[in-house]
């Protein structure tokens, strides 16, 4: 850098300097809005924001109530920081994500100083050889990639006597409304984070409810994409047929924000082939008035579970039909329920495929396949099976390969019952534009004996589809929060968003944990 060169940054860097501590700073409940004028205000700095939420994380989640979502913090957290605030000083913002401080899932490969381990001790102090497709994405928009979250170990596909948000390099992360109350999963520390404000936005992963169910325990949004639009590549796997990341946020206009950074096609991964679908602002579908003379259907094979959640829902379809929305109630799905052994038939094929093939590629690993990830976990038992065992391993070792004719038959199955003869078939048969239904919650107590109990949601159909569905806030009973969901068929994110925003703009339920000790 030339005398001239040096002269003017250091000119542009003294506001900035004077706004890096941060003394007075305040980013709770901090939108991404919020942030960009921070930045551009020069009230704050990325190296501020970045230490305000470390700072926060310490008192929070590593001290005080503990609610233990972040499993390990980027070392290069601060020079990454710096190095964008002085990018914007001398170019100018990328757009909204630069400078602002994101967690993600620890299932997302990061070719940096910190661990991918799927939250098992297998994969400690392994790293990876190249970002995940989803993470470069987030780099590239100028996102300071702060930590790795706690996650259900290997996203909640090891037993069905599983406790959700536990693994066995993180232990249990907590429900911050409750402390005694489980945090869901598999995406658990990525929702826990976003809600008590660790975070503006999260990235979580799901193949069937890890996005939207702790989303809506935690009281945020949550968007499950159709399966293609953000790339896998790097994702620690459970299913090609399933498996994406989302986005997660406190609202759905920061939903929209992140999911613009994390779509586009990827030649690693087949399934972004239809990205074309994909579109480049999803945030202008976002419309206040986005409920008027939209034609919603009701599945009521959701309700019943549970009598103060149905109260509250059906106040916010009274608060829908207040927007001018029209619904078709009930307007159930007609398969409901007939596929769940048969997605529980591919998901175990489809695991023991795809993680070979990760752990394969993966460089520097001491277990290279299903196979030695359960010897693994025998050998380790008091530390990785204290509380529950690894019998879908088990039961997915013992599959065969993806030309099995059961595994063909059973995806068959799948993708004809869930699409074709379910979200389709509602669709097509009551002309409505979307499904509405309670997505999860409220938070059972965590169970460290008996693991999670039978949860109600409705995050199956969309997810054995390959479909997209958003989670929004919709209240609290005994004030633990819950959602409600809309999904639809393939690519409708954008009819999503906008029934989801103006809901959201209409009754504004997102309020933030009080870490109390348990529901009083």
């Amino acid at each position: 850098m030339n005398r001239r060169g040096f002269l003017r940054e250091t000119l542009l860097a003294l506001p900035a300097a004077r706004a890096a501590s941060g003394e007075s700073l305040n980013l709770e409940e901090a939108t991404l809005g919020d942030l960009a004028r921070g930045f551009r205000d020069g009230r704050f700095t990325a190296r501020a924001a970045t230490e305000w939420y470390l700072k926060r994380i310490q008192s929070l989640d590593k001290k005080g109530p503990t609610v233990n979502a972040v499993l390990e913090i980027n070392p290069e957290a601060f020079g990454i920081a710096d190095a964008l605030d002085r990018e914007r000083r001398l170019r100018g913002a990328r757009g909204p994500l630069h400078g602002v401080p994101v967690l993600i899932k620890d299932n997302l490969d990061t070719a940096d100083r910190m661990s991918t381990t799927a939250g098992s001790l297998a994969l400690l102090g392994s790293s990876a050889a190249r970002d995940a497709f989803v993470v470069e994405r987030l780099r590239s928009a100028g996102a300071v990639i702060l930590a790795k979250t706690n996650l259900s170990e290997w996203a909640n596909f090891r037993s069905p006597h599983s406790i959700s948000g536990w693994s066995g390099r993180g232990g249990l992360t907590r429900n911050p409304y409750a402390l005694d109350r489980n945090a869901c999963g598999s995406s658990s520390g990525s929702a826990v984070a976003v809600s008590a404000n660790f975070c503006a936005v999260a990235v979580g992963t799901e193949t069937d409810g890890s996005v939207t169910a702790p989303a809506s325990v935690n009281g945020i949004v949550g968007i499950k994409p159709t399966v293609g639009l953000v790339s896998r590549s790097g994702i620690i796997p459970i299913s090609h047929s399933q498996d994406t990341a989302g986005p997660m946020a406190r609202t759905v206009r920061d939903a929209a924000l992140l999911l613009n950074a994390m779509v586009g096609g990827d030649p690693g991964d087949s399934a972004t082939r239809a990205a074309g679908n994909a579109l480049p602002d999803y945030t202008r579908f976002l419309d206040p008035r986005g409920l008027q003379g939209a034609r919603l259907g009701v599945e009521r094979k959701y309700f019943g579970a549970n009598a103060a959640m149905d109260a509250v829902l059906e106040a916010n379809l009274a608060e829908m039909k207040r927007q001018g929305a029209k619904l078709v109630d009930p307007a159930n799905l007609p398969s409901h329920g007939q596929y769940d052994n048969e997605e529980l038939e591919v998901l175990l094929y489809e695991f023991k495929a795809d993680l070979n093939r990760y752990l394969a590629e993966r460089p520097k690993v001491r277990v290279r396949s299903l196979a030695d990830l359960i010897a693994f976990n025998r050998e380790r038992r008091r530390e990785e099976m204290p509380y529950f065992q690894q019998e879908l391993f088990e039961r997915a070792q013992a599959k065969g390969p993806l030309t099995d004719r059961a595994y063909v038959q059973a995806r068959t199955l799948c993708r004809r019952l869930s699409q074709a003869e379910g979200i389709d078939a509602v669709i097509a048969k009551y002309k409505v534009q979307a499904i509405v239904a309670p997505t999860a919650g409220p938070a059972p107590l965590n169970d460290l004996v008996l693991g999670d109990p039978t949860w109600p949601g409705c995050t199956t159909p969309a997810a054995v589809a390959g479909y997209p569905h958003v989670t929004v806030p919709a209240g609290f009973v005994n004030g633990l929060p819950v959602g409600i969901s809309f999904f639809g068929p393939a690519w409708s994110e954008p009819v999503l968003l906008k029934f989801a925003y103006s809901f959201e703009q209409a009754t504004k339920f997102r309020r933030p944990p009080t870490f109390r000790p348990t529901v009083v």
